[in-house]
């Protein structure tokens, strides 16, 4: 764990230096995705039945692929009553607050008499990838399916690794919860090209979001284009901004909640009290005692963690900015006063009883958030991701749209004959009877 304090007089260059490490994946997998791509789009389910017995150690055929209503009814009876209501409590949240940010359409009565206008509409159909390794996460199907039904969209398809033919009954559960279509036993960079380019069993989609692996994250970059994707998510990070009025205990468990993702995750305190920063520091130690992933966390802890030492909390300001985190936590006594003045960052969480976990599962916003200092330009998944916009200009309701039209075409007709497009300036000059 780093200790840098805006007191030496080297901070500067070691604040640079945090910045700067590099926490992504460094394993080159460019040309095997590519050439898993060429393949799944050259013989489609042959390929994707090929794929998931070498690297899921399962045989399935085409008519497999499809996990079957009669599987999903047999995982979802088997889950305890207090945990489905735990995930329906997660999901009516999450759908709450999407469907809140629903867009009104846009129209504008121009003063030339014509109409401008802007009209949202739902994608048709996104994909959602969803780990089935390491880990299963039903709150990440929550998270990635509900905006795409809060914003309209009709069919949402849902791949999902199932390593020795294991079914996860409360992903199962979270995708029906969601309002997801159809679900496929796929995963790897397979699962996307299906996604993105169909197959005979899989049809495509126009979106795919979700996290995964080196492989996933590589194969979204090469479909983009072909189809939208959500982000190149890297390893998640939190920067926790706590006076010394705090539990210690608290912030150290807070601090590793991040830190026990993967090796590569960054947990960083920001504080003004010296003797603080070395209770937490402490009490990490203590809690990677006894944590269930300790090994990962001590990991992540080890060699990316960081606390810095403030002489005022004025100077946390511009350092959270440039750190541009994915998640915030601010816990300080007017923690509203002091997020009003930040920038930069994926999601915030203010207060002593607000830490982040919540915002994982429960707490509505969505966790899909910005990495990598990217929340300097990106945001968070949001039913915005599930809509796009068309724009429009009409001239029906004008009583006399000649004169409409002679009251902006001149000036369109110069623009285009400076630019040398004859037929775009005589399209306009014919109706002006210019020409």
């Amino acid at each position: 764990m780093k200790r840098l304090s805006t007191a030496e007089a080297g901070f500067a260059a070691d604040f640079a230096a945090l910045l700067d490490e590099a926490r992504e994946t460094t394993e080159t997998v460019g040309d095997v995705v590519g050439a898993i791509i060429a393949d799944v789009r050259a013989r489609g389910d042959a390929a994707l039945c090929e794929y998931t017995g070498r690297f899921d150690r399962m045989v399935v055929t085409a008519d497999r692929l499809a996990i079957t209503t009669a599987e999903i009814d047999e995982a979802v009876a088997a889950i305890p009553a207090a945990l489905m209501a735990a995930l329906d409590l997660a999901a009516t949240r999450i759908e709450r607050f999407h469907r809140a940010q629903l867009p009104a359409d846009l129209v504008l009565p121009d003063a030339t008499g014509l109409t401008l206008g802007m009209r949202w509409t739902a994608l048709d159909a996104v994909g959602i990838y969803v780990p089935g390794g390491k880990a299963a996460y039903p709150s990440s199907v929550l998270m990635n399916a509900i905006p795409a039904r809060a914003a309209g969209v009709g069919r949402v398809a849902m791949c999902v690794p199932t390593p020795d033919g294991v079914l996860n009954p409360l992903v199962l559960a979270a995708a029906r919860r969601a309002g997801v279509s159809e679900i496929y036993r796929v995963g790897g960079a397979q699962a996307v090209a299906a996604l993105a380019y169909g197959t005979a069993t899989i049809a495509p989609v126009d979106r795919i979001v979700g996290p995964g692996n080196a492989y996933v994250a590589e194969a979204k970059r090469q479909v983009f284009g072909r189809v939208g994707i959500d982000s190149i998510a890297g390893p998640s990070e939190v920067v926790i901004v706590a006076d010394g009025t705090n539990d210690p205990r608290h912030v150290a468990i807070d601090l590793l909640a991040q830190a026990e993702h993967d090796e590569a995750a960054q947990a960083i305190l920001i504080t003004d009290d010296a003797g603080f920063a070395d209770a937490v520091a402490a009490a990490v130690a203590a809690e990677l005692e006894t944590l269930p992933r300790a090994a990962i966390a001590g990991a992540s802890w080890a060699a990316h963690g960081a606390i810095i030492v403030l002489r005022s909390f004025e100077e946390a300001i511009p350092l959270v900015d440039r750190l541009a985190p994915e998640h915030l936590q601010v816990m300080l006594p007017d923690p509203e006063a002091f997020f009003a003045r930040i920038r930069h960052a994926g999601a915030a969480f203010l207060g002593r009883a607000c830490p982040e976990a919540i915002g994982d599962y429960v707490g509505g916003p969505n966790h899909v958030l910005p990495t990598g200092r990217s929340a300097r330009f990106a945001s968070g998944l949001s039913v915005f991701d599930f809509l796009k916009r068309t724009t429009w200009i009409s001239s029906t309701g004008v009583a006399d749209p000649a004169r409409a039209l002679a009251e902006i075409g001149h000036a369109a007709v110069a623009l285009a004959e400076a630019e040398g497009l004859g037929a775009h300036a005589r399209s306009v000059a014919v109706r002006l009877r210019l020409t």
